[in-house]
């Protein structure tokens, strides 16, 4: 692979929206993100601006990204900080009982697709969220919708096991999200 792995910096945010909406874009994105091509691309650079900067500082939210030799984005995914004493609720509702995070936005282009992206991906979102120390994280999880059978294949791929918790999505309530975790290995 000759990817680099790496997170967003603040003025990566071109880059960003054109993955993002690239991402938009793909057959299965109705299923697979919370946001639509038509909403994302609506909103205006300042929205894009705030968005890796937010994520370039790395304290409750980081996007990794695959970077090919020639500067252009393969793939992506985000995690989130997830707490149990925090003032808002999760993406999907409800507080968590230990800290964790949550992977998000996973996406890597259809052309770019089997050649281990996004197992290096995955790879530095679990490395990123065990070390952290504060908070210590004691799981990482994610969503992946019931007719999503190629994420859920590599998301069962990277570790992630059923937990028992689903969801019902929000613009269809007979459809369901399956929520996935990876525990923290003890020691």
């Amino acid at each position: 692979m000759e990817h680099i792995i790496r997170s967003v910096r603040a003025d990566d945010w071109e880059k960003s929206k054109e993955l993002r909406l690239v991402a938009l874009s793909d057959p299965v994105a109705p299923i697979a993100f919370l946001d639509s091509y038509e909403s994302a691309s609506a909103q205006p650079d300042s929205y894009w601006q705030e968005r890796a900067r937010a994520s370039s500082e790395a304290c409750s939210v980081i996007t990794f990204v695959a970077e090919a030799p020639d500067g252009t984005w393969d793939g992506t995914l985000t995690v989130l900080v997830e707490l149990p004493d925090a003032d808002q609720d999760t993406v999907f509702g409800g507080r968590p009982s230990v800290p964790q995070t949550h992977i998000v936005g996973v996406f890597v282009r259809p052309e770019a697709r089997g050649n281990g992206l996004i197992q290096a991906l995955f790879a530095a979102a679990v490395e990123w969220s065990w070390r952290l120390s504060e908070p210590r994280v004691e799981r990482i999880r994610l969503f992946v919708h019931e007719d999503n059978g190629r994420a859920l294949s590599v998301y069962r791929n990277a570790g992630f096991v059923p937990s028992g918790v689903t969801v019902a999505m929000p613009d269809d309530p007979q459809a369901k999200e399956y929520e996935l975790e990876l525990v923290r290995p003890a020691g």
